[in-house]
């Protein structure tokens, strides 16, 4: 049986952007290869989505079985992961599963009415979104596993800023301009 882009590609239900460089290009670590990237918070209710990824991942292993050496390895490695159990300090991981989407080249980024988004303020690491992503096989220095590409995002709502940012407009109350000069040291 013949392995299709259309067996190993997921669009998914509402599921929160997390570590989110959509529109910049970041290495983790020197000397890596920069990439656009995403941590993807998928609820665990949202059995739909998750039943979709676990049969694409299993597409991309039957796939892969060439760079396996013809068959699947019994500890190959899968994107898909518990955020219960892997990500316990992390309040935003509770009650999700998580996988990490990257890729090479810049995603497309839409709103709800698929108006291009081209403001990277308005895709952040909190907020709601669809994301359409791939899974491959690799096999590189002696890992093997099935990664997951980052293909398109569209943003469905705004949320709470992860990692302790918040909005200016949410810091500060308006303040009336008086028209005087407070000089307070003269």
């Amino acid at each position: 049986m013949t392995t299709t882009n259309k067996d190993t590609k997921v669009v998914t239900g509402e599921i929160r952007l997390s570590y989110a460089h959509i529109f910049a290009p970041y290495a983790h670590e020197a000397g890596q290869d920069e990439k656009y990237s995403t941590a993807i918070l998928i609820p665990k209710s949202d059995k739909t989505t998750l039943k979709k990824i676990k049969a694409a991942v299993e597409a991309a292993k039957e796939a892969g079985k060439a760079k396996f050496g013809g068959k699947i390895p019994a500890n190959l490695k899968t994107p898909l992961r518990d955020g219960d159990e892997e990500r316990p300090d992390q309040e935003e991981y509770a009650g999700h599963y998580f996988l990490n989407a990257s890729s090479k080249t810049k995603p497309g980024v839409v709103d709800k009415q698929l108006n291009p988004i081209m403001d990277s303020e308005e895709l952040y690491s909190g907020c709601y979104a669809r994301v359409s992503i791939n899974f491959y096989a690799f096999n590189t220095a002696g890992n093997k596993g099935i990664a997951c590409g980052l293909n398109n995002v569209q943003k469905l709502r705004d949320g709470d800023y992860l990692g302790g940012r918040s909005r200016a407009e949410d810091d500060f109350d308006a303040l009336d301009d008086d028209g005087e000069d407070d000089d307070f040291l003269g």
